[in-house]
């Protein structure tokens, strides 16, 4: 007589990858240290932005809205987010297939898709957790600062929501592509390398010369954040071949759903 092994309910599978994703301390400690990165790069953008503002402007708020967004949250904090943000999604994963625990998972629960869609679920609401918090507050405390100068906005301003908006979900974007590149690549230091050299490097590749090349760059998350992040278009770079903000939004939707779905197909045909 056989005994049939028990199916895991999938809030089981959650709870414990809940536990596995906070059972490593390194979690803890490089999510809170890349946010105070994060909030004081865009501090230090905003009290730049303060100390040198012509005090004498007759219209002091007029063409300053752009720039008080990007104190709020500017390249270097999106650089820094998508490479914590992708490389903790990149080693939720190959850190299983490095310690060999990925053997035991599998053997306790054999779907390999629910295991890796628990993963993403898991993945995914830490990582908006993490970006709606940095992006929050570096909002919050750069239109404070720039408040002195009486050009910070409020989240009610035209734009200012689609762009913390963006930011924050920027986070759990990268995290996604970074674990199905964990999928694929198996190693930790060429999934985080593989990673970066996707996020990072790839869009610096492509421009907008050719109709071509900027389809390909207006592909790319960063692109895609860039161009959520351009509220006030009065003063920008006039492009031949420009992005859209709905296009930028299905790239959004697009690299992490793409990426969870063929992370799936290879966990379910390849061997361990």
């Amino acid at each position: 007589m056989t005994t049939a092994t028990p199916t895991a309910r999938f809030r089981d599978l959650l709870a414990a990858e809940w536990i596995r994703i906070w059972s490593l301390r390194s979690t803890s400690w490089v999510l809170a240290l890349s946010a105070l990165v994060i909030i004081g790069a865009n501090l230090k953008s905003a009290k730049y932005t303060y100390d040198y503002f012509p005090v004498g402007d007759p219209h002091p708020a007029s063409g300053y809205v752009q720039v008080a967004l990007d104190d709020s949250f500017n390249i270097i904090a999106a650089d820094v987010l998508m490479i914590v943000a992708g490389s903790i999604g990149a080693l939720v994963i190959v850190g299983e297939y490095a310690t060999g625990m990925i053997r035991t998972t599998m053997a306790a629960v054999p779907d390999r898709r629910a295991v890796l869609a628990a993963k993403a679920c898991v993945l995914t609401a830490v990582m908006l957790g993490y970006g709606a918090f940095v992006a929050g507050a570096s909002f919050g405390l750069s239109q404070a600062v720039l408040s002195g100068r009486h050009i910070g906005l409020s989240i009610t301003h035209p734009g200012a929501l689609r762009y913390v908006a963006a930011a924050a979900l920027f986070a759990p974007v990268c995290a996604l592509i970074g674990l199905g590149l964990g999928v694929l690549i198996r190693h930790s230091a060429a999934t985080v390398v593989g990673t970066v050299l996707v996020l990072f490097m790839l869009p610096s590749f492509f421009t907008d010369t050719h109709h071509w090349t900027a389809d390909v760059s207006h592909a790319m998350p960063l692109t895609a954040w860039r161009r959520l992040a351009e509220v006030d278009t009065t003063n920008s770079f006039v492009s031949h071949y420009p992005a859209t903000v709905g296009g930028s939004w299905i790239t959004f939707a697009a690299w992490p759903l793409v990426s969870v779905v063929i992370a799936a197909i290879a966990l379910h045909r390849r061997d361990l």
